[in-house]
């Protein structure tokens, strides 16, 4: 029996290639990273609504990880919990309340203008989930500086540490985390056609994996069309124990470890 699941509602990087949408990631239904533009279509597909969501995690400042975020406070507040029956506790960086405060104030001027206390929020750098089986730490990556990156290592109460790298090219602080995670996501937002320190591309890719053979090496935030399309940047070929996640794929772990792929092809 599964103990954990953590579904993928969007693989894409920033360019969102053909068959993908933009970067998403959900852990046991109710903890959701980034709030891609995206957003409020990859809940719908999914079933869920706004207000299933508890906890959400902020990675980096980045158009592509947090321009729903009005989208989903508004529809929030005017269509799944109107009544402000739900509780949402928001994770971030310092400075972070402030830049989506005005996002929203940008995006639905008078609409929103007391987003602040639609939820709780939260600067620490680790934490419980109250109530779920997860903790956190958060932790630097290397991305574009102004975007102040970080990803997060997810702790479940079960040992199960898993190994969200958030939008990093190679980094010491990601190789350190990954000799004890079960699971690593990470990004790949570039082919090899240049020197990218801010993306992992296909040969990071494989370089990280040799480093890290005990791990499962899963792959989002592609620069490549979804696998089944010839049109833009192919699916690069990398070793089958390297998981390529397409939209709507999703991994369950269960009480003794074991993880099982769910294609959703």
């Amino acid at each position: 029996r599964a103990v954990i699941r953590i579904d993928f509602l969007g693989t894409g990087n920033a360019f969102t290639p053909s068959g993908r949408l933009h970067a998403l990631t959900l852990v046991d239904g109710k903890i959701l990273i980034d709030t891609p533009p995206t957003l409020i279509t990859q809940l719908r597909r999914k079933g869920l609504k706004t207000s299933e969501i508890e906890h959400l995690l902020f990675t980096h400042w980045h158009a592509d990880h947090t321009f729903g975020f009005p989208f989903f406070m508004l529809e929030r507040k005017y269509i799944s919990d109107p009544m402000k029956e739900h509780e949402l506790k928001i994770y971030l960086r310092p400075g972070g309340k402030e830049k989506l405060s005005k996002l929203c104030d940008v995006g639905f001027p008078g609409s929103l203008d007391e987003v602040e206390d639609m939820a709780e929020w939260y600067e620490e750098e680790t934490l419980e989930l109250t109530g779920t089986n997860w903790s956190f730490d958060r932790f630097p990556v290397c991305h574009t500086p102004e975007t102040d990156p970080h990803g997060y290592e997810l702790i479940h109460k079960s040992g199960i540490k898993i190994l969200h790298c958030g939008d990093s090219g190679p980094c010491e602080e990601i190789e350190k985390r990954a000799e004890d995670a079960d699971v690593v996501i990470l990004e790949m937002g570039m082919p090899d056609i240049g020197d990218f320190p801010y993306h992992y591309t296909p040969s990071d890719v494989i370089r990280f994996w040799k480093m890290f053979p005990e791990s499962l090496v899963l792959v989002t935030h592609n620069y490549a069309s979804s696998k089944n399309i010839s049109e833009g940047f192919r699916t690069p070929d990398l070793p089958k124990e390297i998981y390529q996640l397409e939209d709507g794929d999703a991994i369950e772990i269960n009480q003794n470890g074991d993880i099982k792929i769910l294609n959703n092809c």
